[in-house]
């Protein structure tokens, strides 16, 4: 196994314990909440949080994701227990195609679009990073979800303010 692979497979596990924590604080009466009506539900944002570690997969397996060939079609999660499932299910999934992975299995292209309006355009492996980013990008939303429902924040690379002795 390579170092990048190895530290790509070390940070995954590490964004998955704060992932996790962050997806079991939310209510299950509160899936269909939202902070403005352009906003994505709590459902919606977190059912996407859930599914980002399949997007490594995703990058290493194929070559491109095209929406107007395969519309986005989000699983239907409607409580806590079916979204840390789902977000099981897609960590393992991404983590066994990326503990697979050698260095030139990153350096394909790998292209997201919407029939021909290219939406980007990376190699698979900056693809995977793209995955982690936007899973934190993702998970800083549901930290303001969750602060506006009056739900305690779990640390992500720290203490939180909801933690004792902070």
């Amino acid at each position: 196994m390579s170092q990048f692979t190895e530290m790509l497979l070390k940070e995954m596990d590490q964004e998955a314990n704060t992932t996790r924590k962050m997806l079991s604080r939310i209510p299950d009466d509160q899936f269909d909440w939202q902070p403005h009506p352009k906003s994505m539900t709590l459902r919606a944002l977190a059912t996407h949080i859930a599914e980002l570690p399949s997007w490594v997969s995703l990058a290493l397996t194929t070559d491109e994701l095209d929406f107007a060939t395969t519309p986005y079609q989000p699983k239907e999660i409607n409580n806590t227990r079916q979204l840390l499932d789902y977000f099981e299910q897609s960590l393992a999934e991404g983590h066994a195609e990326l503990a697979k992975a050698n260095d030139e299995d990153f350096e394909g292209r790998w292209v997201l679009r919407d029939g021909e309006q290219i939406l980007s355009d990376t190699s698979k492996g900056e693809m995977v990073r793209i995955a982690y980013s936007q899973t934190v990008h993702h998970r800083a939303q549901l930290g303001v979800y969750l602060r506006l429902l009056n739900i305690p924040i779990p640390g992500s690379y720290g203490p939180s303010a909801d933690e004792p002795g902070f």
